[in-house]
């Protein structure tokens, strides 16, 4: 009789424990859905704000290369100085004759990018004979017509709510007509520095300081961070000395990233006089910032070698650097590559110890090496979104995806290489 009445008992309990699974489960999947609904919220909205930034509105003007209005140009350094922006101004007004006031001709004049004369200079630089010929040049627009044309600015609204006028509207209109306004792919985004105007920012200057200081980095973090592994792991004795330096690595590791932009600015900038906004200083941030994580991982990797290989090596009279050098490190490079790249991603996408170093600065010039003033994309982005203009938001929203692609794909790099040489035991 107790022997039915125990498994009455158990019977009862397991539905409810089944019931409690099943609960359990569903939590579970909720959760994961939420999180992938949260993710494309995030994408999307960042994709639908940004899209249109790899796109931009040129206008077609027929220019005449008037050399009274040149003047020199027996030599680049006097045709660079020439007077282009007249030579756009020459070329507007002839296309809308009707323009004679002098408000109406800066109206007319503002539809045109600031930079649309570097895009004619460039042409007489490249090409001198066309000096006294007439050519169509397609142009960049004005930011405030860019939007126009993207549908960021309503058409139907009041004059006094948009940024351009009825006669500019009317003007767009008729360019629009024909034929000479149209969208093109925004090459300069990713070939330009960054500028005052919206329409001729870039991301190159960013992207090529953030390439400086990785490089930086990953030559300082990983060499270090593996070191210090090996050494930690494989020869260090058990000690409270070799505890202590393992708690605070593990401290180190969790410490706010602004902690590290400080001791930047102390020892780097005001202690060693080390040059500002460069990525040398910022690559020595990232290092001190990466060498936690790169020396856990590292460390993680050693672990997993099963003790059988270090047995087998010093059983056949290996010394024991010969041990780690020749068996296991081989075997644990895969992890410590893996833990280096998550370490670099996690760089890549910080803002807060670079505008401690000064980082923040407005570059115009692209950098070309690792002592040049520069700034960094995650920076870049910050700068971007505190513009009042309209360009700028998109433009955010575009170099946002930039850095994300980059993140995903250092991401995906580890993925792969763990997959491809992780040997499991």
């Amino acid at each position: 009789m107790s022997e039915t009445s125990n498994i009455d008992i158990v019977k009862k309990g397991l539905g409810k424990r089944y019931r409690a699974e099943k609960r359990f489960r569903i939590y579970g999947i909720c959760a994961i859905a939420s999180s992938l609904i949260f993710l494309a919220f995030l994408f999307i909205s960042i994709g639908s704000n940004g899209y249109t930034a790899f796109q931009q509105t040129f206008i077609r003007l027929t220019v005449h290369f008037d050399p009274e209005i040149l003047g020199d140009t027996t030599n680049r350094e006097s045709i660079a100085s020439a007077n282009f922006p007249s030579i756009v101004k020459q070329s507007l007004s002839m296309m809308f004759p009707e323009v004679t006031s002098r408000s109406d001709k800066r109206l007319l004049n503002a539809l045109i990018s600031s930079g649309a004369s570097y895009n004619v200079r460039d042409i007489v630089i490249e090409n001198p004979n066309c000096i006294g010929k007439t050519m169509q040049v397609w142009v960049p627009a004005d930011d405030d017509v860019d939007m126009l044309i993207k549908g960021h600015i309503n058409r139907e609204a009041q004059e006094g709510e948009r940024r351009l006028n009825d006669k500019q509207l009317g003007w767009i209109e008729q360019l629009e007509k024909d034929g000479n306004l149209k969208k093109r792919f925004n090459m300069t985004f990713f070939t330009a520095g960054d500028s005052r105007e919206p329409e001729l920012a870039g991301i190159w200057g960013a992207v090529s300081g953030s390439f400086f200081t990785m490089i930086v980095t990953l030559v300082l973090s990983f060499p270090i961070g593996v070191a210090a592994a090996i050494y930690l792991e494989e020869f260090a004795k058990k000690n409270r000395w070799t505890d202590i330096i393992e708690v605070n690595i593990n401290n180190l590791a969790a410490v706010p990233s602004i902690v590290f932009g400080l001791l930047g600015l102390a020892v780097f900038l005001n202690f060693f006089g080390m040059p500002r906004s460069a990525p040398l200083v910022g690559g020595l941030v990232m290092t001190l910032m990466t060498l936690p994580v790169i020396i856990i991982a590292s460390r993680a990797a050693l672990k997993s070698v099963p003790p059988s290989i270090r047995e087998a090596a010093l059983g056949v009279g290996a010394s024991q650097v010969q041990m780690v050098f020749h068996h296991v490190l081989p075997l644990a490079l895969p992890g410590m590559l893996t833990g280096a790249i998550i370490g670099m991603a996690r760089a890549l996408g910080e803002t807060a110890p670079l505008l401690m170093i000064g980082m923040v600065a407005f570059i115009v010039d692209i950098p070309s090496g690792f002592t040049d003033p520069s700034t960094a994309l995650p920076v870049q982005i910050f700068l971007w979104a505190d513009s009042p203009e309209r360009g700028f938001l998109e433009k955010t929203s575009a170099a946002i995806m930039v850095l994300l692609t980059f993140l995903i794909a250092m991401n995906a790099l580890a993925v792969i290489l763990r997959k491809k040489f992780e040997k499991r035991w």
